[in-house]
Formats: C-alpha cells, structure tokens, sequence
C-alpha cells in the first residue's frame, strides 16, 4: 500500500499580523479612510523615531496598549481612545492561511504563531482567533520581552517547537524579519497576499490544497 511521503519540513511557523490576518497595507488604509486621514500619515507616524519607540515598548510588554494610544494618537493627531481597536478594525482573519495551518498540523507538521504583540487590553486582537487550539505553540514578544527581529525570540519557539532551523518554514510579511531567520537556518517565505502565499506553503509541505 503506497503511502505519503514525509514532509520535507517538520516544522512551521506563522507571523501575525498580514499573515494570519489580512494584509496590513490595506488595513491601514481602510484605517486612514475611516479616520479622514492623508493616506501616508499612519506610516509617516510609524517610521518617525518615535513611533518607532512606542511600537518598541509596547511589543516588549514595556507600556500599555493604552500608553502606546495616547503617544501615537498624537503623532498622527487623533483621538487617543481606543487607538488600537480603530487602527486594526479591518484585521481580520486570513482564512486560507488558517487552513493550510490546521491542514499541516494534521500532517504531523509542528506549528507555532511567532507574533510581536500590540497589547490585549483594552482591545485583544487575537481574540477572534483560537490560536491555542489551531497551533502547537502561540509566543507573543510582550509575555517574554523580546521581539522579531531578535534572534533569542526565534530560538525560543524553536524550542518550544523542538524542531531544528533547518527542519523549520517561516512566514511573516517583513522583510528584516526573514532576512534574520535565514541566518538562523530557517527558511523564509515572504507572504504579502494571502492566496499567492498558501498556494506556495501547500506545495512546499507536500499539501493537497484548498
């Protein structure tokens, strides 16, 4: 009786956010329609040393979600309340993504979400998502106090994978990110639109498709 053959990878790891959700170019977008805001201004705010600050400290669990509102809100001059909640509204769930996910899972492949975390009070954004009962391993940077591009934060979800680098995929929408986890001996898979990227992951993992 011909059986499968294994799959060449063991492990596999997800990036959040514009991986597992939709892509973030459109939600900022849609962010800066809702808002009335010049489209360019969230990611003038973003890249100003300061925005690049506040992400910093809120990805490693240093300030609140509520203190990264208050600061980036007057960067982009908007109102504070609720920031982050309006900021990610359109971030929902890459549904195609998620099923090569369970899809792998149930092949055997190991896989973890490697997120750099946006806070989860008083706006969760995972909350929609069962991530714990989708993935082997969830590591979020602010329940450990390091971040992507770090390199320790990858070898924790190695471990916790108990999977090589070398046995091991990863995807995530930047660029600094993949660039890192490919001197690790990862491979890295650049996943900018949802479909391109599953289509491409069920291939490499010897998946059937969607």
């Amino acid at each position: 009786m011909a059986t499968s053959p294994k799959p060449k990878y063991d492990g596999l790891i997800f990036d959040f956010f514009g991986v597992l959700t939709f892509n973030m170019v459109e939600v900022i977008s849609y962010f800066e329609d809702r808002e009335g805001l010049a489209r360019g201004t969230f990611l003038r705010a973003w890249s100003d040393p300061r925005g690049q600050e506040l992400f910093r400290q809120l990805e490693l669990g240093r300030i609140s979600q509520t203190d990264w509102n208050s600061g980036f809100a007057a960067l982009m001059g908007v109102a504070p309340d609720n920031l982050m909640a309006r900021y990610l509204h359109d971030a929902f769930p890459a549904h195609q993504m998620l099923k090569v996910a369970q899809q792998a899972r149930s092949a055997g492949i190991r896989t973890a979400v490697l997120s750099n975390s946006l806070g989860r009070e008083p706006y969760d954004p995972y909350a929609g998502f069962d991530l714990h009962g989708t993935f082997d391993e969830v590591v979020l940077s602010s329940e450990h106090g390091m971040r992507k591009p770090e390199p320790a934060i990858f070898h924790l979800v190695l471990d916790k994978l108990g999977v090589p680098a070398t046995k091991c995929l990863f995807l995530d929408d930047s660029e600094e990110n993949l660039a890192v986890a490919h001197r690790l001996g990862i491979t890295p898979l650049l996943a900018l639109d949802e479909n391109v990227a599953a289509s491409r992951l069920c291939g490499l993992l010897g998946l059937s498709g969607l």
